[in-house]
């Protein structure tokens, strides 16, 4: 070996992008309120679910005239609502520059059968948002979780636009600024930057999204678990914890459980200064080697969250393998779990620094990084 292997370990080697680490203080006691085996349409569980909803609007500042679901299926189950309920009242363009929102392309272009105006990015860069007609209804992801990308801001979305904005917003909501007065439909799950559990998704509808529910009625048939609207009306008690389909009790206590972690440690500028110092030290570090760097080519629209690498020494002859083989030798040694690069995205890694994960753990992986890569290396030759 090159390089002695470091004297340090994460004491929390999980840097999974999803289901993402707990919160610091997490232990199971914490989860003995929740009404296990109690209906979730009894008082007290229409009480947690309700809290769930208004915690949420206070610790994202979201206006007081957006609703608020709570949805089944993650923040999949999230966007696909939004697109089956709302979507070809007028034209839509579809934005994308990583595999989930070329996932969104494909539902609505082969699935729903839309003639829609599709605009790309290669990984490691964003569509041009400046290149858009917001007149149309625009369906795009804030934060790209398998490319590292983000959408610097809102700027380029215009205040008077004539369409709807569809944002998922699952790796970007509690760590980065979003601008509610530009997103009609805001999307995200519990289980990214507050470490909560899956299959739990939240929705947020703007004015302008519930007045085009109530106007506009899709040419196809809606199942059960994407209908917002009764006879013409936003079915309000889903705004209000009444659940289209029944909810894990557990989770939503693990959510409440995470909120009031995030209220206690100073709320949403606390969250965003953990993630920034996450992914700073990343960046600091790519910054003084020559065989690493950030898949994000802009600076400006580095993630916070989802921070991806990519390997850049020319002595790696196939780049895919070298890389599994680096996430395997850290995983072996018990450092660093889950941060090989997502199926569809281009060879690397993937580090999580959404606020749960802790600094000092991010810094004490990555002298382990150097040295799997220095192991790798020696192999290979």
């Amino acid at each position: 070996m090159t390089i002695e292997q470091p004297a340090t370990r994460p004491e929390n080697p999980r840097f999974s992008s999803g289901p993402c680490a707990k919160i610091p203080t997490y232990a199971l006691e914490k989860l003995a309120d929740a009404p296990l085996g109690r209906s979730h349409r009894a008082a007290v569980g229409k009480a947690k679910l309700k809290a769930a909803i208004e915690e949420t609007r206070e610790l994202l500042n979201i206006p007081a005239d957006y609703r608020i679901g709570i949805v089944p299926a993650s923040d999949t189950g999230a966007v696909e609502m939004a697109m089956w309920s709302m979507l070809g009242a007028r034209h839509v363009e579809m934005l994308a520059w990583e595999s989930f929102g070329s996932g969104w392309v494909t539902d609505v272009v082969k699935q729903l059968k839309l003639d829609a105006t599709v605009k790309t990015a290669d990984y490691g860069q964003i569509v041009d948002f400046n290149t858009v007609d917001f007149n149309n209804d625009v369906v795009f992801t804030w934060n790209g979780t398998t490319s590292g990308c983000r959408l610097p801001n809102g700027d380029a979305i215009p205040a008077n636009r004539e369409g709807i904005t569809i944002c998922d917003a699952t790796s970007a909501a509690f760590a980065q600024d979003l601008p509610w007065d530009k997103l009609d439909v805001t999307t995200f799950s519990w289980q990214k930057v507050m470490g909560g559990e899956a299959a739990h998704g939240m929705i947020v509808l703007s004015p302008r999204a519930v007045e085009r529910l109530e106007t506009y009625t899709p040419a196809w048939p809606l199942p059960k678990v994407f209908r917002m609207t009764k006879g013409g009306k936003l079915i309000e008690g889903i705004f209000v914890g009444e659940t289209i389909n029944t909810p894990s009790m557990l989770a939503v206590e693990d959510y409440l459980v995470a909120l009031d972690w995030a209220r206690s440690i100073g709320g949403l500028k606390a969250l965003f200064a953990r993630a920034d110092a996450n992914a700073k030290a990343i960046w600091d570090f790519c910054d003084q080697k020559d065989w690493i760097a950030n898949l994000a080519e802009d600076d400006a629209t580095r993630s916070n969250t989802s921070v991806c690498l990519k390997f850049t020494d020319d002595r790696i002859k196939d780049g895919a393998t070298f890389a599994k083989a680096v996430a395997k030798r850290l995983e072996k040694e018990g450092v660093a779990l889950d941060i090989g690069a997502y199926r569809d995205a281009p060879a690397g890694l993937r580090i999580w620094c959404g606020a749960t994960v802790e600094t000092a753990d991010i810094e004490a992986l990555l002298p382990w990084l150097e040295w799997a890569f220095e192991a790798e290396i020696e192999a290979q030759a």
